[in-house]
């Protein structure tokens, strides 16, 4: 192999590894992002961690964070939580630092 090569193979390996982190952040903050909802839904137990897988797969509907907003939002308009559009996205940021800081103490 050359030189251009190697530095293309390690360079895809870094990528695949960085997307992997990604995902693993985003997943986790999801789960975060549905345990939060499901407490102001009143939901419990196994209701709430049934719910909190719900948002993680909601996010595989489409690139970004658009699809777990909308989910979130829909479900507390329907079940009457009030919180605003900002309240959610700032609690995304927060919990989006949270899943960072947990998967960087995991090593």
């Amino acid at each position: 192999m050359t030189t251009f090569d190697d530095r293309k193979d390690k360079y895809e390996k870094k990528f695949a590894h960085d997307q992997g982190l990604q995902f693993r952040v985003q997943a986790r903050r999801n789960k975060l992002l549905g345990q939060w909802a499901a407490e102001l839904m009143g939901y419990e137990g196994e209701k709430a961690e049934e719910y909190a897988i719900a948002v993680v797969k909601s996010d595989l509907e489409e690139p970004g964070d658009e699809d777990v907003f909308r989910k979130i939002r829909g479900d507390f308009d329907r079940t009457g939580v009030a919180q605003s559009d900002h309240q959610i996205r700032r609690h995304m940021e927060e919990l989006m630092a949270k899943a960072v800081q947990g998967l960087r103490e995991e090593g």
